[in-house]
C-alpha cells in the first residue's frame, strides 16, 4: 500500500516560521585573539597619552617663565635668556612643504604605475623595492642628500632664482649673474633639506596609494574598458575618483612624516634663527632638528623649553596623522569617493 504525502488544503493554517537562534557566545580562540587587540590597543593609546602627557607637564616651566613670547619669540639665546620657536616652526613647514612638492606627484605615480601598468612579473619586484626605501635609515638620506644632491640642487637653486627672483620664495640675496657665482649662498637650505626629506616620505605615501587604489572596484573597470575608454580613460574615470581619499590620505601621513625628520634635515641645514620665505638661501631650521642639536648640552630651562617644542611638534603630527587616518579608513570602504 503507498502512502500519500499530507497535502496541505487552503483552509489549514500553515505553521509560522520560527528563525533560528545563531550561538553568540566566541570560541576559546576568539577570546585570545580579541583580548590581545585590545590590550595591544589600549596599550598604543597609553604610550602615546604618557608621551603626551610627560612632554606637557616638562612645558610648564617654559609657559611660565616666557610666557605666549615663546611661539612669537625667533632667537634661540640661552645665554641672553631668549628662547623660542617661530623661525623653527616656520622652517619646519617650510622644509616639509617643500618635501611634499616633490613627494606628492613621484609617489601617486608610481603607485599609479605598479597597481595599473606595471607587468605582473615585475610588480612584486617593485613593490619590494619601494618598501625597501621606507627601512634605509635617515642618515644614510641625510648622507645621500649631503654629498650628492646638494651640489646639484644648489644649480637648480641659482637657475630658480635667475628666472623666478621676482618671487619671495626664489629670491636669494646673491648676484646670480656674477663671473663666479657664490656656490655657499644656495646651500644648506631648505630646498636642499626638503629634497632629501621627499625620498623619504615617498614609500609611505606611494604604499597608502597603492593600497587604495588595488581596492578600486573591478565591474566598473571592466565596465569602463568594455565601453571603449582606454587605459588612462579608465584610470582617470574609475581608480583616481575611488583613491581620492587614499590619495589625500597618503599625503597627510606623508606630511607627518616630513614634519617630524630629524637626522637628515640636521646634517643639510645650516641652523638660522630668522624667519624668512627664502626656501633656497643658506640657513634654516626645523623643530626636530634644533631639538637634535641642542638637547645634548641643554640643562635648565633650555631643556624644558626643548621639550616644550617637543610637545608642540607632537601636538601637530598628532593632528596631521589622525586626519590621515580618518581620510585613508573612510577610502578603503568607497566612502566619500564617490565623484
Amino acid at each position: 500500500m503507498t502512502v500519500l504525502p499530507h497535502v496541505l488544503h487552503e483552509h489549514e493554517p500553515a505553521t509560522p516560521a520560527i528563525p533560528r537562534r545563531l550561538a553568540s557566545t566566541t570560541t576559546g580562540s576568539d577570546r585570545v585573539f580579541a583580548a590581545v587587540a585590545r590590550t595591544t590597543g589600549l596599550t598604543v593609546l597609553l604610550i602615546t597619552g604618557g608621551i603626551g602627557v610627560f612632554l606637557a607637564l616638562q612645558s610648564v616651566p617654559t609657559l611660565r617663565h616666557y610666557g605666549l613670547h615663546f611661539f612669537t619669540q625667533t632667537q634661540w639665546q640661552p645665554d641672553a635668556d631668549k628662547l623660542g620657536i617661530a623661525a623653527v616652526l616656520v622652517g619646519t613647514v617650510e622644509v616639509a612643504a617643500v618635501a611634499m612638492f616633490f613627494a606628492f606627484p613621484l609617489s601617486l605615480a608610481t603607485a599609479l604605475y605598479i597597481s595599473e601598468y606595471a607587468p605582473p612579473r615585475v610588480r612584486g619586484v617593485l613593490v619590494s623595492l619601494v618598501d625597501l626605501m621606507a627601512a634605509v635609515p635617515s642618515i644614510i638620506y641625510g648622507l645621500w642628500g649631503f654629498f650628492l644632491v646638494e651640489p646639484h640642487a644648489s644649480q637648480v637653486a641659482l637657475f630658480l632664482q635667475k628666472h623666478l627672483g621676482w618671487i619671495p620664495f626664489f629670491k636669494v640675496h646673491a648676484d646670480p649673474d656674477a663671473a663666479i657665482w657664490d656656490r655657499s649662498r644656495y646651500t644648506a637650505s631648505a630646498f636642499c633639506a626638503g629634497i632629501a626629506v621627499a625620498m623619504m616620505v615617498l614609500p609611505m605615501a606611494c604604499a597608502v596609494m597603492r593600497q587604495v587604489f588595488s581596492q578600486a572596484p573591478l565591474g566598473e573597470r571592466e565596465a569602463a574598458l568594455a565601453l571603449g575608454s582606454t587605459r588612462w580613460g579608465m584610470v582617470r574615470s574609475v581608480v583616481l575618483p575611488f583613491g581620492r581619499g587614499g590619495i589625500i590620505g597618503g599625503t597627510m601621513l606623508g606630511l607627518g612624516r616630513a614634519l617630524g625628520e630629524t637626522i637628515a634635515v640636521l646634517l643639510i641645514i645650516s641652523p638660522e634663527f630668522t624667519i624668512k620665505p627664502r626656501i633656497l638661501e643658506i640657513g634654516t631650521d626645523t623643530v626636530s632638528a634644533l631639538i637634535a642639536g641642542q638637547f645634548g648640552e641643554a640643562n635648565g630651562i633650555q631643556l624644558s623649553a626643548l621639550l616644550t617644542a617637543g610637545f608642540v611638534l607632537f601636538v601637530i603630527t598628532l593632528i596631521v596623522n589622525t586626519l590621515a587616518a580618518i581620510v585613508v579608513n573612510r577610502s578603503r570602504s568607497g566612502a566619500g569617493t564617490d565623484a
